[in-house]
């Protein structure tokens, strides 16, 4: 297979890095997401719809990833789960009023969206959410449940959550997905941040009781929740899976930059470390844009166990002195870590967050291998 770029790409590609090099982004994460609006940059890959920006093709989708992740200083955007996992969603499952409602706002990089989906006891689970929404004939849905490890929750002016809306349902029938307004009165919605290994708290719970959502804003239909919510999923592992390598290889850089050149047994860890990151781009490349059905359960089981491995291959490159934090501690400073201590402690959960290895192993081996689906309780 071929995996080089047509020669338009590189025009495209120092465009990209032209207009980095001279918008540097503000402490404001919104600030940065309308500056990325104003300038074109939100909505490359949503195709010939009137509600993107530019028009790219799959490769400068990916050549603009790889060129923001490689640019210094730009913080992790809290508009790419609006863009990437909802926005898509609602152009194959949304209704003409619901595209046009909500994608300019993503567009332009004004409107923030999380997303209301794992649980507890219904994290790598989806199925058995139990939130609930309810309605009589003309009212609004009223949401009552509990979702975690929500990414931007403290920041975001919307929410799509999954949630049972028909009474007695089980598993996988009797959902759907909602779009929640976050700011809503009366404690209806209460979000609380999650203090983590790292001391930084990027996950959130959020509460919802009695929070309304209008009822023309399910996506896909009352009840068909399950088989949107999986589209969405399978829309996470996209081009953001090559960005997200650009920023491993910063790391593994880092690493070897710490390492001694006289130990071999490290040396030959580095080297695995180096050849299995090649390797998943050049598997993220030839899966990019095709419908093989496992494909994003390989790319998480590949990324998150290289990840874990990088973090673990720190500590030992840094020996006794990866148990010390980088300042004394002080009143002012007394959860303070160096870059690889954070590695290390964040990269714990990557095989558990965005679906656990098992479930991962589960899907690939009902899907591809045809084996006999795992008994589950009713």
């Amino acid at each position: 297979m071929d995996f080089t770029f047509p020669p338009e790409d590189d025009t495209f590609r120092r465009h990209a890095r032209a207009w980095l090099d001279t918008h540097p982004p503000g402490p404001s994460g919104r600030d940065w997401e309308r500056t990325l609006g104003e300038g074109g940059w939100i909505g490359l890959g949503w195709g010939d719809t009137p509600y993107g920006n530019r028009t790219a093709t799959l490769t400068q989708q990916i050549v603009w990833a790889e060129e923001y992740a490689r640019t210094e200083n730009t913080p992790p955007r809290p508009g790419h789960i609006g863009e990437n996992l909802l926005a898509p969603t609602l152009l194959t499952h949304g209704t003409p009023a619901q595209q046009s409602r909500f994608l300019p706002g993503i567009a332009r990089g004004e409107t923030i969206w999380c997303q209301g989906y794992s649980e507890p006891g219904a994290g790598s689970d989806l199925a058995a959410v139990r939130t609930t929404a309810t309605r009589d004939t003309t009212g609004p849905y009223r949401l009552t449940g509990q979702k975690i490890w929500t990414s931007h929750a403290h920041e975001a002016d919307w929410c799509f959550v999954l949630a049972r809306t028909e009474p007695g349902s089980q598993r996988h029938h009797g959902l759907s997905l909602l779009l929640v307004p976050m700011d809503q009165p009366d404690g209806r919605v209460e979000v609380r941040p999650i203090r983590q290994l790292t001391g930084t708290s990027e996950f959130n719970e959020v509460f919802f009781d009695g929070a309304r959502a209008d009822p023309d804003h399910v996506v896909g239909g009352e009840g068909n929740g399950w088989r949107v919510a999986m589209d969405l999923l399978a829309a996470e592992r996209g081009v953001s899976t090559l960005a997200q390598q650009i920023g491993f290889e910063a790391e593994l850089e880092l690493v070897i930059q710490q390492s001694s050149p006289h130990d071999p047994l490290l040396r030959d860890r580095l080297v695995r470390q180096w050849a299995e990151l090649r390797t998943m781009r050049w598997n993220a490349l030839r899966t990019l844009g095709g419908d093989a059905p496992a494909a994003p359960s390989v790319a998480k089981l590949l990324w998150g166990g290289w990840h874990q491995r990088l973090g673990e291959l720190a500590m030992a490159v840094r020996g006794a002195a990866g148990t010390v934090g980088p300042y004394d501690w002080s009143e002012e400073r007394p959860y303070e870590l160096d870059p690889l201590q954070r590695l290390f402690l964040f990269s714990r959960a990557d095989t558990i967050y965005g679906g656990s290895d098992e479930i991962q192993r589960t899907i690939i081996a009902e899907r591809v291998l045809g084996l006999p689906r795992e008994a589950r309780g009713q």
